[in-house]
C-alpha cells in the first residue's frame, strides 16, 4: 500500500512538536500533555506508513517504550526529572528501535548534563536562592531531532 507523503508529514509533525515542547519547557518548565499525547499517538501511523511489520515489531516497539517510560518514572519519583519530561521521552521512545533509541538516550544525557552545568553556573553567578529547575525537555528534543536526521533524509530522497 502506498502512503505517499504521509511518512514525511508525520516526521515533520514530530519535528514541530519536539521544537515546540523544548521552547515551552524553557519558557514555563512544563510540557503540555497534548504534545506528548500527539507524539505518542502518531507513532503507530509512522510505523505502518514506514513499513514496520505489523505485530511482532509493534509489540517490541511498545515494550521498549514502556520500559523507557518506567525507568524515567522512577527518576521522576526521585525528584530528578519533571513529569512532562518523562512523558516526552516515553512518547519519543515509540519512534525509535533499540539502537537509535539508545543513541537518543546517550545524546539526551550529554545535552542534559551540559544544560544543567550551564544553568548551575548561571544560578551561582546570580547568587540565586530559588531551587534550580532544569528544562530537560530541551535535551530530549535535541536528541530526538538529531536522531531524526536519517529518517528525514531517507524520506526526502525516496
Amino acid at each position: 500500500m502506498g502512503w505517499g507523503n504521509l511518512p514525511l508529514l508525520l516526521l515533520g509533525t514530530l519535528v514541530l512538536l519536539l521544537v515546540s515542547a523544548g521552547i515551552e519547557d524553557v519558557r514555563t518548565r512544563e510540557i503540555a500533555n497534548w504534545k506528548n499525547a500527539a507524539i505518542a499517538l502518531i507513532a503507530p501511523l509512522w510505523w505502518v506508513s514506514s513499513g514496520l511489520a505489523p505485530w511482532p515489531d509493534m509489540a517490541i516497539q511498545i515494550s521498549l517504550a514502556v520500559s523507557v517510560f518506567a525507568v524515567f518514572a522512577l527518576v521522576f519519583a526521585m525528584g530528578w526529572m519533571g513529569g512532562g519530561d518523562v512523558k516526552l521521552i516515553g512518547a519519543l521512545a515509540l519512534w525509535f528501535s533499540f539502537q537509535p533509541l539508545l543513541w537518543v538516550l546517550i545524546v539526551m544525557s550529554l545535552a542534559g548534563g551540559a544544560i544543567t552545568l550551564a544553568l548551575a553556573i548561571e544560578h551561582r553567578v546570580r547568587r540565586a536562592t530559588a531551587p534550580l529547575e532544569i528544562p530537560y525537555g530541551v535535551a530530549i528534543a535535541i536528541a530526538g531531532l538529531l536522531a531524526l536526521r536519517e529518517p528525514l533524509f531517507n524520506q526526502l530522497h525516496a
